[in-house]
């Protein structure tokens, strides 16, 4: 794929810088690591009760001697760690990302807070001022270092931008044609007016339904609409389901009429505006909502849906709004950003793909707990694509990896026996390789990948917005062409005198000249 391999050369072009972000990280985190050794090294070890999976309080076991004398008794509870913990700088590193990444932090922040000295059991916020550690850790080393990532990204594409002449480093060169071709074709927005019919009630109706009024009161009872179909419930009384019967048909009558009136006014240039076309589907699906529902409801799908889609039309009202132009703005850079974000989304698929085969061939077996669950498992390659979305979001990789983090009894057990494999046995995970997979993924999809689609947008909508921002644009000089129309409908490229104080007022600021204009 040549979009794949533009997106890989531009963020080969990028590792130098990426390197050096994750060098400062390193580095700054590896302080918060040695702090975190000397502080909890050893401390979250705690006495819990394996039938109920409690932990005892400190006045029940007080250390790890009467916790062993208690196994030894009845052998109801284990002196246990918490998997991610601070016992080695290495081990502090994946704490610190866990907390850097807002997944599961609670679950390390809390041990600290309660622990004690070496040996002996947690208490309940012991340590009041190690919440400081964590607290001094996330406004450093999450919201300063990480979106170090965004920005180094940002600046080194724009960079290698410029070495290009200004093209942009994402796209191949039939995706750089449709950039251009959006580019022109949003500017191009203007229409050339219907002509007014000749008839005389054709020419009242089309009077009534060009003014803007006519599209608020529509805009109006759209939204009145919306309101009737949010105030459905599911326990709603008889009486309520045929009042909102009532009212649904009051409103088809309406968006029908609307229909034909301007069917009426407009003849077959109804038809060239991409919205009425929507219009028109939308009236016919609510009319066999209506009549048609319980025989669709058996049959086909709940009418409820119909009823959903005429919703979309309220979009019409940002047209309504002068404001909606920084909403248009927004729109078109996302347009124009299709290609590029193409080209990222497929470089992420093979990063999943590979990762994917790699956790089949790795945690295919792992034990069902923590995020493991029949729909989020490595044991098919479906399974494993949904677990490296949910990671991709970095949301709860930490529960993904803690059944991995598993490497003997009693938290696993490694003879037990697989059905659908004859070599394959126990469901013990592999804490360094674990560590290894979900750590080196969350740096490339995650800091990387994912924040490649942020400069993306963040470019073009800063080239949209430039060009919005022109004090004369395409749209002007189009609007003036739309104008002059009226006034030499001939094309003769000539106005009367007469006519070009009216000519003045008529046309749309910044070209407006209001009367009184004449000299």
């Amino acid at each position: 794929f040549e979009g794949m391999r533009v997106v890989v050369n531009a963020l080969i072009g990028a590792i130098p810088s990426i390197m050096n972000v994750l060098l400062v990280c390193l580095i700054f985190w590896l302080i918060f690591s040695i702090m975190g050794v000397n502080l909890f090294a050893g401390k979250y070890y705690h006495c819990v009760n394996t039938t109920s999976g409690e932990m005892f309080l400190n006045t029940e076991v007080n250390n790890e001697t009467e916790c062993f004398a208690l196994i030894h008794q009845n052998e109801t509870a284990r002196w246990k760690n918490v998997k991610v913990n601070f016992d080695n700088v290495g081990a502090g590193y994946l704490a610190l990302l866990q907390v850097a990444t807002f997944k599961g932090w609670m679950d390390i922040m809390y041990p600290a807070v309660d622990s004690r000295d070496l040996h002996e059991q947690p208490k309940y916020e012991e340590n009041l001022y190690m919440y400081l550690y964590f607290v001094i850790f996330i406004i450093f080393g999450s919201f300063f270092t990480l979106n170090l990532f965004i920005g180094v990204i940002i600046d080194n594409f724009n960079q290698q931008k410029k070495k290009f002449g200004g093209q942009d480093i994402f796209m191949t060169e039939e995706q750089k044609k449709y950039y251009n071709a959006m580019k022109k074709l949003g500017s191009k927005k203007p229409q050339k007016p219907i002509p007014r019919p000749q008839n005389a009630i054709q020419s009242i109706i089309f009077d009534v339904v060009t003014k803007q009024s006519f599209d608020i009161t529509i805009m109006i009872l759209i939204c009145l609409n919306m309101i009737t179909m949010m105030i459905e419930t599911d326990d709603q009384s008889k009486d309520m389901e045929n009042n909102l019967y009532w009212i649904n048909l009051i409103f088809i009558v309406l968006f029908t009429s609307e229909f034909l009136l301007k069917l009426m006014a407009l003849r077959y240039y109804y038809f060239t505006i991409g919205w009425n076309v929507f219009d028109v589907v939308v009236v016919i699906l609510s009319i066999i909502g209506m009549f048609l529902a319980e025989m669709i409801e058996k049959y086909f799908v709940s009418p409820t849906l119909f009823r959903v889609i005429r919703l979309a039309r309220i979009g019409r009202i940002l047209r309504l709004i002068k404001g909606a132009k920084g909403i248009r703005t927004l729109l078109f850079a996302l347009m124009m950003s299709l290609p590029a974000l193409f080209n990222i989304g497929l470089l992420l698929f093979l990063v999943m793909f590979i990762y994917a085969i790699f956790g089949m061939s790795n945690f295919a077996y792992v034990k069902r707990e923590g995020g493991i669950d029949d729909m989020f498992n490595f044991e098919t390659f479906g399974n494993s694509m949904l677990c490296l979305f949910e990671i991709t979001t970095s949301a709860g990789w930490d529960r993904l990896l803690a059944p991995i983090m598993n490497s003997g009894p009693p938290d696993c057990d490694p003879n037990i026996h697989h059905p659908g494999s004859s070599t394959a046995r126990g469901d013990c995970g592999h804490p360094s390789v674990g560590i290894f997979f979900f750590v080196s993924y969350i740096i490339i999809s995650f800091l990387i990948v994912v924040n490649m689609y942020i400069a993306v947008i963040l470019e073009n909508f800063s080239v949209a917005t430039e060009e919005s921002a022109e004090p004369l644009g395409e749209d002007d000089f189009e609007r003036f062409y739309e104008v002059w129309e009226r006034f030499d409908p001939g094309a003769t490229q000539f106005i009367e005198f007469s006519k070009l104080s009216d000519f003045a007022d008529a046309l749309d600021p910044p070209l407006c000249v209001a009367k009184p204009n004449k000299v």
